[in-house]
């Protein structure tokens, strides 16, 4: 049975998406990794975790919300893995964070009373524009990272779900120039990614623009919206994908790998 190793952040993992697997990680037994291994015959190797940057891949223990943490998720990669997928990058550029800070702006009430704490703080624009400028080359070299233990993989970069909508609804709640700015790490997001795997060579699935249609508050989204559960316990988190969004994700990179590369 060829063997399959996931890597990255919720987007992958799957928060809030039954069943929770591992909490403390986010980590769902329906998410995209799982569902493409059920449907190819892969033997999984799962070790995405919510909260992920390049440097908790390569090389950082990432701290968990629970307490403790887990290894670099490139020590999971096989030496004779087939596949890998890798979908990261987000929480190097805050693109999450800065969602959660513009949002509680508008909907203070809408958010856990703790989080205020959190995501009361500032936004800072210009760490996350220089983050941005960056993340192309530390995407490309965790490319080569994972063909240097893994050299026979086919390596293929995920990108992010679209998330923002073309204007604000309820379920989005934010300004009009908040909206625009959490758009534009979106998209600069999905650019870094695809300019990683060119410059890298890997291969690359653009989920963002199979989902265009499908952001917050859409008619049939593939994220959630502005809506918290029980994060430790392994609960719906907001700005994530959902169940249909996953099997979407699935459904792409079933026929995307079903071609010669």
């Amino acid at each position: 049975m060829p063997t399959y190793v996931a890597l990255g952040s919720s987007f992958a993992a799957g928060p809030g998406i039954d069943p929770i697997v591992v909490p403390a990680c986010g980590r769902s037994a329906r998410n995209y990794p799982a569902l493409l291994a059920e449907r190819l015959g892969y033997d999984l190797v799962d070790v995405t975790s919510g909260g992920a940057g390049v440097d908790d891949v390569l090389t950082r223990r990432q701290s968990l919300l629970t307490g403790g943490t887990v290894p670099p998720q490139l020590e999971a990669l096989l030496p004779d893995a087939d596949l890998v997928t890798v979908t990261i990058g987000g929480n190097d550029v805050d693109y999450l964070l800065t969602l959660l800070r513009c949002s509680y702006r508008a909907d203070p009430a809408g958010a856990p009373e703790a989080a205020g704490a959190f995501f009361g703080t500032p936004i800072d624009a210009d760490a996350v524009d220089a983050a941005l400028a960056a993340l192309p080359t530390r995407l490309a070299g965790l490319v080569d990272a994972v063909r240097q233990r893994a050299p026979r993989a086919r390596v293929v970069l995920v990108d992010y779900l679209t998330v923002v909508p073309e204007q604000g609804t309820a379920a989005f709640p934010m300004s009009e120039e908040h909206r625009v700015l959490c758009a534009g790490i979106g998209r600069r997001l999905e650019a870094a990614t695809a300019t990683a795997a060119r410059d890298s060579g890997a291969e690359l699935v653009a989920t963002s623009a199979i989902s265009r249609d499908h952001a917050v508050g859409s008619g049939d989204p593939w994220v959630t919206g502005w809506e918290f559960g029980d994060l430790l316990a392994g609960g719906v988190a907001p700005y994530h994908p959902n169940a249909a969004g996953m099997r979407a994700v699935a459904d792409l990179l079933v026929d995307r790998l079903g071609r010669v590369p």
